[in-house]
């Protein structure tokens, strides 16, 4: 009867994953420790409800309902109490004490599709009780067709796009791999922001970048006007082929980190440090040009391939002068992407080897899409009117 009713809460929390996403975490913790302290009170009297038993300690009295704050919301508790007293779950402090680790444990539950032992062994130890290989199959299933549907979602109007890639470890016809995970950010026409798509490849080659482009522009993505990215061959060339007329901009924090490879002495780091965020802070491009002219007399003779590369390579940072004022400072650089590919970053180190490309999409979608919904219902990233005040 106990695993019946085991199975029946696993079952149910699994179908609150699958049908509301990550946002039904909170009604699946809520329900995962309410069962994990019935399983203890059960212990505790050596009795299920209602058994027959010469061993049975006493007798359970109800619940008293309690609710706790988390970070997947309020979390609405019966605690069990029994008729003699003395009775209180060491569960419920268990499970608020990890309540981060619970939520991960999910997460990887219904939505990485790593190991399912892994994952009995979690849940056994957070919560008391397994999830069968058939329940986590079914579930994983309800998530990639949830998943797939905002991956597919059609797209609009986005003025400006940031792109950036990062890899993860998994297992690819039979070896380790490290994988690229390609991500997209727009800025929509009332200036939020929201995460375009994802997608995993095995390489930043561009024949993969030029997929995701143009499976972006499939879905509807049009008036662009910028893009924002570090600088990588395969992105540049598919860039050019899927959205030829849109300017670039290559992110400012990379492109000074790059410099430091081109300066010949430790002691020039800071005055050419100080000369090109000079540049980038130029109030016009005419400006910024006779500054670049500068830089390169001020360097031709003491650090030559340094004034080659800025006279090549400067200018690709200088994009943003075309945009209002208060726009420039949050698209100088890709820092706001890369700020959602750490957050990614902490989510999928739990999995840490994923087996296969399916898993680590998975995981990497349904966490950019809780990113993505968060940012939907928070402040504007951007003030698109015409003045800056905000």
């Amino acid at each position: 009867m106990a695993c019946q009713r085991q199975d029946n809460e696993a079952v149910a929390a699994a179908q609150l994953i699958a049908e509301r996403g990550l946002e039904g975490l909170g009604d699946a913790v809520s329900m995962l420790i309410n069962e994990a302290m019935r399983l203890e009170r059960e212990r505790h009297l050596a009795a299920a409800p209602y058994e027959r038993s010469p061993q049975r300690t006493g007798y359970a009295n109800g619940y008293k309902p309690k609710t706790v704050k988390s970070r997947v919301g309020a979390l609405e508790l019966a605690v069990p109490q029994v008729r003699e007293g003395g009775f209180y779950p060491t569960s419920l402090e268990r499970g608020l004490r990890s309540e981060r680790a619970l939520k991960l444990a999910l997460a990887e539950m219904y939505v990485s599709g790593v190991s399912t032992r892994k994952v009995a062994r979690v849940t056994e130890q957070l919560c008391g009780f397994e999830v069968s290989s058939t329940e986590v199959s079914r579930c994983a299933q309800a998530l990639d067709d949830e998943l797939m549907a905002w991956r597919e979602r059609p797209l609009g109007a986005y003025p400006y796009v940031v792109l950036d890639a990062r890899y993860e470890k998994m297992r690819h016809g039979g070896t380790v791999v490290d994988c690229a995970m390609l991500l997209a950010m727009g800025v929509d026409t009332e200036g939020k922001r929201a995460l375009l798509g994802v997608s995993v490849a095995l390489s930043e080659a561009e024949v993969h970048w030029r997929s995701f482009l143009s499976d972006l522009a499939a879905r509807g993505l049009h008036g662009v006007t910028l893009f924002v990215s570090d600088d990588h061959a395969g992105l540049k060339a598919a860039r050019a082929a899927v959205f030829p007329a849109v300017a670039w901009q290559r992110c400012q924090f990379h492109l000074q980190q790059n410099a430091g490879h081109y300066v010949p002495s430790r002691r020039l780091k800071k005055p050419v440090a100080a000369d090109i965020r000079a540049v980038f802070d130029a109030p016009d491009e005419t400006e910024a040009k006779r500054l670049i002219d500068r830089f390169i007399r001020t360097y031709e003779a003491t650090a030559p391939k340094l004034a080659q590369w800025a006279e090549t390579t400067l200018p690709e940072g200088l994009a943003i002068l075309a945009l209002p004022r208060h726009h420039r400072r949050r698209l100088r650089t890709s820092n706001a992407i890369e700020v959602v590919n750490r957050e990614i970053k902490r989510r999928t180190r739990v999995a840490t080897l994923f087996p296969n490309e399916a898993s680590c999409l998975r995981l990497v979608t349904a966490v950019a899409m809780e990113i993505s919904q968060d940012w939907q219902t928070g402040r504007r990233y951007l003030n698109m009117s015409e003045d800056d005040s905000e």
